[in-house]
Formats: structure tokens, sequence, C-alpha cells
């Protein structure tokens, strides 16, 4: 099959049908895909195609534009970029998504950037969210220390949503005495779409760094489905609650840090206690080797499942209630519950193993009931504290990696406000 370049027009025939439209590179190379008139893409096997025709050659456009002007009068904001939604862009010649990386292409796509700011954009990794691993945590947090020390005004990642609270809670506790802002902002909807919340989440990223003398790590997000507004959240005290709304991100256990006004550029500071500097700012990465497991707890389960944990660093079990494990026999099906107790108490000895609750809002109390207190009592952290998983999980790495001799001693201890004082 002869070779054809992204956008070439092109007639496909075959035994049923003739087609005509662009064509489009795909990963599937049992498919050939093109782009028809009504803007769908329509992926043919190439099995069944008895020709090809190449009506016209794709004509490649400059993609040269003019660079950037700075503005002395106005501060420098780093964009770094991770991947996902909101730093992609869609070619409506060939439905193709790319991604926009530099300066000159951001303030095109979000024109309203020039009159707010200077912007650096840089690539850092073009990867799904899903992908992420604690190396990149450590690449952010060195790609965040380069800009710091040029003097930014802030600085905001692009970051695929779907885990996007795992990084801001892990850039929250490897970035000690952070002297500037730094936010995490993510879309629900690709930019190519009418109801994209790309730019109103960037730009009111940007307007809260200007604007505020905040300084530690937060999220930018819709507050509501409508374009109005967006909330700054907690970089350890948020979480990811719908699949696909726009207003995906809610502060758990706390007000959010402020409210943007996306029309009226007006901001709304809540009463909430901000990051405090009481040192150097400083590095404190994760071993990148670490093995940290969750555990969802459910009916039904089995003690294998437990020991499946025996050879990791650490174990975070998401806990019914008030922090609660199927431990206790208390009839003839239940045997299986004195082996799971078993279990447990061997990883406490090999292992730090923490809970949390998988009822997302609310505090582990492991002292109202008997089964709660029992785990206590073999050494199981994390009563009275309220994160949620992901951030458990991400502090026990975080301290594994950094003082694994003190984890007892500061699992439960507040380290960068993931521990609430007091529940609202």
């Amino acid at each position: 099959m002869a070779e054809f370049q992204l956008g070439d027009f092109v007639k496909i025939r075959t035994e049923d049908v003739e087609l005509e439209g662009k064509y489009v590179p795909s990963e599937d190379t049992k498919f050939f895909v093109l782009k028809l008139d009504s803007g769908y893409n329509i992926s043919i096997p190439k099995r069944g195609i008895e020709g090809i025709e190449l009506i016209k050659k794709n004509e490649v456009r400059d993609q040269k534009k003019a660079k950037a002007k700075l503005k002395k009068e106005l501060p420098t904001i780093s964009i770094l970029h991770t991947g996902g939604t909101i730093s992609s862009k869609v070619s409506y010649d060939t439905g193709a998504v790319y991604n926009e990386f530099t300066p000159e292409e951001l303030l095109e796509l979000f024109p309203e950037l020039h009159d707010m700011a200077n912007i650096s954009s840089f690539l850092v990794s073009n990867m799904s969210s899903d992908d992420v691993r604690f190396a990149h945590y450590n690449i952010l947090a060195k790609a965040v220390e380069a800009e710091v020390k040029k003097g930014v005004k802030g600085i905001i990642i692009t970051h695929g949503t779907d885990t996007l609270h795992y990084s801001s809670a892990a850039l929250s506790f490897a970035l000690e005495n952070l002297p500037i802002p730094v936010l995490l902002v993510g879309a629900q909807r690709s930019s190519d779409r009418g109801s994209s919340d790309a730019a109103v989440n960037l730009i009111c990223a940007v307007n809260f760094i200007i604007n505020t003398k905040y300084a530690g790590v937060a999220v930018c997000m819709h507050e509501r489905s409508g374009d109005n507004t967006c909330i700054i959240l907690p970089g350890t005290k948020c979480r990811k609650m719908h699949s696909s709304k726009r207003n995906a991100f809610k502060p758990i256990n706390v007000p959010p840090i402020a409210k943007v006004n996306f029309e009226d550029k007006k901001i709304i500071v809540f009463q909430q206690k901000l990051p405090k500097l009481d040192g150097k700012f400083t590095l404190k990465l994760f071993k990148e080797k670490l093995k940290v497991g969750i555990i969802k707890v459910h009916t039904n389960m089995y003690a294998s499942q437990f020991s499946s944990f025996k050879n990791f660093n650490g174990l975070i079990i998401e806990g019914t209630g008030l922090g609660h494990a199927p431990i206790n026999k208390t009839d003839k099906h239940t045997s299986e519950h004195e082996k799971i107790f078993k279990e447990l108490t061997n990883l406490t000895k090999k292992m730090p193993v923490a809970m949390s609750t998988q009822t997302i809002y609310g505090i582990v109390d492991m002292n109202v009931y008997t089964p709660g207190r029992r785990l206590l009592e073999i050494g199981v952290l994390g009563n009275y504290t309220d994160m949620t998983p992901e951030t458990a999980f991400i502090k026990l790495a975080w301290l594994l990696s950094n003082q694994p001799k003190q984890v007892k001693e500061l699992y439960n201890k507040n380290v960068r406000g993931e521990i609430s004082e007091r529940l609202n």
C-alpha cells in the first residue's frame, strides 16, 4: 500500500463503496483512517480496500510565527506541559490532535494572556496521566526548581485530569518552602469543543497567580458547569469526583483556597491558613523504585489479597466507614477473617500500614468500634486523619523516601496541610 502523509486527499475504493477524504495516520496498522467532508473520521479495514488514489497532496503550511514580544511591565509565568487535554489542539483539516507548546502558539490559542503576563512555555513530557510514576514527580519537581531560580512570578503545570490530584499532592510534599504559586491545571473537554473548559481554567490560573501573594501548590479547575468561575484547591485536599463534568474537582474536608471570576476577574480569597515558609526552598524527592500499595476493603475478602503486598514497602488500606476491615470471625462463614487479621499483623511488622476511608469525606476514627481498636493494637497508622486515599498513598511514599525511620512518628502529623485541624 502506498505511503501517504497527514492531510493527503485520497479516494478509497472497496467492494461496496467509494470514499474521499483526508488521510489521518493511525496507530492501528489494520485500518486506514479518512476524515470525511462531514468532519467525521472513518476507519476502513485495509484488507477490504481494493484501491487507493491520491487526488491531492497536503500542502504543509508554514508553522513559523512571529516571536512573542516581552513586555517589561508584566510578570513572567512559566507553563510546563505534561500532556493531557488542556495542552492539545485539534487540526480541523485532518482531525488529528497535536500539542501546542510555544509562547507564541499559546497566545494564539488564548489571546487574553497577552495583556496579563509574559509566558514561558516548555514541554516536560507528553503522556497520559495514568502513566505517571514516582520518577515523573521528580522530573516535574526539578523543572519547577529551575523556573523558581529564574525568578518567575508563578508556574502553571498542564496535566491530565485522571491523576492530577495525585500529582498535586506529590508536588506539595516534594517542594518544601516553595516561594511562589505552582498551579496544576487540567481540562475535562477537548479544545475543539464549544464546551471546552481549557481556556477558562488557564486564564483564571494566570489571574490568580498575578493578583495574589499565594505561595504553594494548588489546583485550578471549574467551580460549576458554567464558565463563570474557577476555584483554587489545596494540592493535598482535593479530588476528581466526576468522570466527565467540567466541575469534577472538589475540595475535601476544607473550603477552597479562592474563587476566581472569569468574567470580571475578581478573586475571593477564603479564610484559610495558607502555607508558611519556614526555611529555604528545597526539593525532597521520591525514591523511584518504592513499592507502595492501596487495597480497597470490600465484602467477601480473602487473606491472599493482603498477602500479595508482602514484598512492598508500605500499604494504604482504603477502609470502610471510620476505618474498618473484615477481621472478625462472627460465624462459620467468616473464618477467613481470622486469616486476614493474621496477615495484617504480619504486614504491620514488616512495613508501615495506614488506614484511610473510602467515604472520602470525614475522618478515620478506629477507637469507636472493636475492629478499629484491634487494628490500632497491631500498629495500623492513620487514626484521626482525614486524608483521601490518594493523598495518604503519596504521603506514605514520600515519608518512606525521605524519613523512613520516622514514618510512624510523622504519618499522623500535618506536614503540607494534608490533615485538617477541624472538619467542616
